[in-house]
C-alpha cells in the first residue's frame, strides 16, 4: 500500500483524509466515548476550495474513522471554521428528550462587487454527529462592517453560567456571550497594541489550566496567525496567559509566546467536553503552513493533523509557558524498545541505531561536556535524511530538513527551523517520526517544534552525534511498533 503513488507519505500515526483537501480541524468535541474531529475540507480536489466540515471519530486519539461529510455549503455560503460542543441542559431548546451536539461555525459567502460576507450559524444532531440539521434562523451572529469575522470557539462559562464565544475579527479576538446559543451579547475585545500581528488572526481558542504542581489556575487564549510574505515563518500560533471574567480576558504579561517553533503546525484548538474525571485539555493542529500548504508532494489527498497533545501550565521564575505531551494513548502502538543509556560521544564522533520502521519515538537526554555542537540525525534512507543540532555555545536548536526527501516544490520549505533553549545545561527530546512528519518536543514539552518531511521511508536508522568536543547520550530509549 505505501509503494502506491496515491498513498506514498500517507501517515500511519496521523490522521489524514482519504482524498482530497484538509485544513483547520473543527468542532473538536468528545460525546458519548467519541472523540470527534470535523475539518475543513474541499472534496472535489486537493487545493484549497469551496469548504465543507469533513467528519473522522476515534476511540483513542490515535486511529480514526473518516465518516461522511457533515456539513455542506448553502445558501448563506460554505461551511469555514468552528467548533462544537454539548448541550447537556438543552439551553438551545433543540433537545428536549436528551443531550446532543451542537455546532457553531461561519458561514462565508462570495458576493458580486461586495467582500466577503461571514456570520456566524449553528447545526446540531440527535446521531451522535452522523448527521446535521441545520439552524432556521441562521446566522445567528452577523456584524456590519468586519470581513474578517470567523472561527468560533465556544463553551460553557461556569461561573457566569453563560456560552462564550471566542471570535477572529481582523486583527482581534472578539468576545461574546449567549444564555443559549442563538441569542449573542458583545462582551469585549483583545488584541490591540499587544502580541503579533504579521498576519490576520485566526482560530481563537479560550480556556483554563492549572499551574503543574500547584492549585493555581491561568486562562490561556491560543491566536493563530495568518501567512504574510514579508517572513519566513508563514502562519504560525501564538499564546496569551491571564484571566478571563466572563466578560473580559486580560493578558498578564506582553512578551511573544509561541505555542510551536516549527512551521507546520496551524490553526489548532482544543477538544470540548472531555469528561472531568480524565481532566486533560487535549490540542490538535494542522500540520502545514499557508507559505505551501496547497503545494506540498502528496498525490490524490493533501494534508494531515498533529498528534493530539496533552496542555499543562508550567511556572518557571514567575513565568507562566506553555508545555505539550503527545497524549498518553500513542503507546500502545510503541511496544518494541532499544535502550540508550551512558553513551559517551568524543569529538567528531557517531553512534548509530538501526530502527526500519513506519513510525518510531525516540527519546534521548544529552548532558554536554565540551561539545560545540551534538544532536541527532534521522536517517530516512541511504541518502535523505533531517538533522537535529544544538549549538551548545549560541543554546539554540536547529533542524534541517533539506536533504529530508522532496523539498523542491518551495523555496521556503528547506529553510532551517530554530528556537532558543531555555535550558543551559543539556537538552531533553522527543521524536516523534511518521511517514511525512517530524513532532519534536524539548525538555518534556516545554517548546516544540513541528515539521513535515517528505522521504521514501519514515525511519531506517538514528545516528547521535557530536563536534568539537565530547557529550554524553545518559539515557533513552528508541521506541517502534512490533510489527511494521
Amino acid at each position: 500500500m505505501k509503494t502506491t503513488k496515491l498513498e506514498k507519505y500517507r501517515p500511519a500515526l496521523h490522521f489524514s483524509p482519504k482524498r482530497n483537501w484538509m485544513n483547520d480541524p473543527n468542532g473538536l468535541v468528545f460525546f458519548k466515548g467519541e472523540y470527534h474531529l470535523f475539518f475543513q475540507h474541499n472534496p472535489n480536489d486537493s487545493i484549497w476550495g469551496p469548504m465543507h466540515w469533513g467528519h473522522a471519530v476515534s476511540k483513542d486519539l490515535i486511529k480514526w474513522e473518516e465518516l461522511e461529510i457533515a456539513l455542506y455549503p448553502d445558501e448563506h455560503g460554505t461551511i469555514f471554521s468552528g467548533s462544537a460542543i454539548v448541550d447537556w441542559n438543552n439551553t438551545s431548546g433543540f433537545f428536549p428528550n436528551e443531550p446532543g451536539l451542537v455546532a457553531i461555525f461561519t458561514h462565508h459567502l462570495e458576493e458580486t462587487d461586495h467582500p466577503p460576507k461571514q456570520s456566524q450559524s449553528l447545526a446540531y444532531s440527535y446521531d451522535k454527529g452522523r448527521t446535521w440539521i441545520k439552524y432556521d434562523g441562521n446566522p445567528v451572529l452577523t456584524h456590519p462592517t468586519k470581513v474578517d469575522f470567523r472561527d468560533p470557539k465556544v463553551f460553557w462559562h461556569e461561573e457566569s453560567s453563560k456560552w462564550i464565544m471566542v471570535l477572529a475579527t481582523e486583527q482581534t479576538i472578539s468576545i461574546y456571550s449567549s444564555p443559549n446559543l442563538i441569542d449573542w451579547q458583545f462582551e469585549s475585545e483583545f488584541g490591540e497594541g499587544i502580541g503579533s500581528h504579521d498576519g490576520v488572526w485566526e482560530c481563537p481558542d479560550l480556556f483554563e489550566l492549572t499551574v503543574e504542581n500547584s492549585n493555581l489556575k491561568k486562562w490561556i487564549l491560543i491566536v493563530s496567525i495568518g501567512d504574510n510574505p514579508r517572513f519566513d515563518s508563514g502562519s504560525r500560533t501564538q499564546y496569551f496567559v491571564g484571566s478571563f471574567d466572563g466578560n473580559q480576558f486580560v493578558a498578564e504579561h506582553d512578551d511573544l509566546k509561541w505555542l510551536d517553533f516549527g512551521k507546520d503546525n496551524y490553526a489548532g484548538v482544543s477538544f470540548s467536553d472531555v469528561p472531568k474525571e480524565d481532566g486533560r485539555r487535549i490540542y490538535l493542529g494542522w500540520m502545514s503552513n499557508w507559505r505551501y500548504a496547497n503545494q506540498v508532494p502528496t498525490d490524490g489527498w493533501r494534508s494531515q493533523m498533529t498528534l493530539p497533545r496533552e496542555l499543562t501550565l508550567l511556572e518557571t521564575n514567575g513565568k507562566f509557558e506553555v508545555v505539550q505531551k503527545v497524549v498518553r494513548e500513542l503507546d500502545k502502538y510503541l511496544t518494541k524498545k532499544e535502550e540508550i543509556n551512558n553513551v559517551t560521544l568524543d569529538a567528531e564522533s557517531t553512534k548509530s541505531f538501526e530502527v526500519d520502521a513506519d513510525y518510531v519515538d525516540i527519546n534521548l537526554t544529552f548532558e554536554n561536556i565540551d561539545a560545540d555542537k551534538l544532536g541527532l540525525t534521522i536517517h530516512h534512507t541511504r541518502t535523505q535524511y533531517t538533522t537535529v543540532s544544538i549549538d551548545t555555545k549560541d543554546n539554540v536548536l536547529l533542524l534541517d530538513r533539506e536533504h529530508s526527501g522532496e523539498v523542491d516544490f518551495s523555496e521556503n520549505f528547506s529553510k532551517p527551523q530554530m528556537l532558543g533553549l531555555k535550558r543551559t545545561d543539556g537538552a531533553q527530546l522527543r521524536i516523534v517520526v511518521d511517514s511525512s512528519s517530524i513532532e519534536l518536543f524539548i525538555n518534556e514539552g516545554e517548546q516544540a517544534l513541528t515539521s513535515l518531511v517528505y522521504p521514501d521511508k519514515a525511519c531506517e536508522r538514528v545516528s547521535v552525534f557530536t563536534m568539537g568536543g565530547k557529550a554524553n547520550v545518559i539515557k533513552g530509549k528508541i521506541t517502534i511498533p512490533s510489527i511494521n
